[in-house]
């Protein structure tokens, strides 16, 4: 078996890392005080659905990526399931940026 390179390693953490963003966008969330406050605060006045449905809309425009599929294996006690999102589009990124 070739020995994999560094930029190879870093495609496929990345790609990995990519897929679980929202998962650990709330474990993100989970773990800082500050956030954790506010995102109470938020589902008791706008609900949890459309709470967790806004930032997961938000987040993948703001990270320009798409949506895969949706998993119940989630490492955060704020969500049961999540989508999945591939890589950014390194083409949207570049066209958006530039606006």
């Amino acid at each position: 078996m070739k020995a994999m390179t560094a930029k190879e390693f870093a495609e496929k953490v990345v790609e990995k890392f990519c897929i679980e963003l929202t998962d650990q966008l709330f474990l993100y969330i989970e773990n800082d005080k500050e956030l954790m406050q506010d995102y109470l605060r938020v589902i008791t006045e706008e609900g949890l659905h459309k709470t967790n449905q806004d930032l997961g809309a938000d987040f993948k425009e703001l990270f320009f990526v798409d949506n895969l599929g949706e998993t119940d294996k989630v490492k955060s006690k704020l969500i049961k399931t999540y989508t999945q999102h591939t890589m950014p589009d390194i083409n949207i990124v570049k066209k958006k940026l530039s606006k």
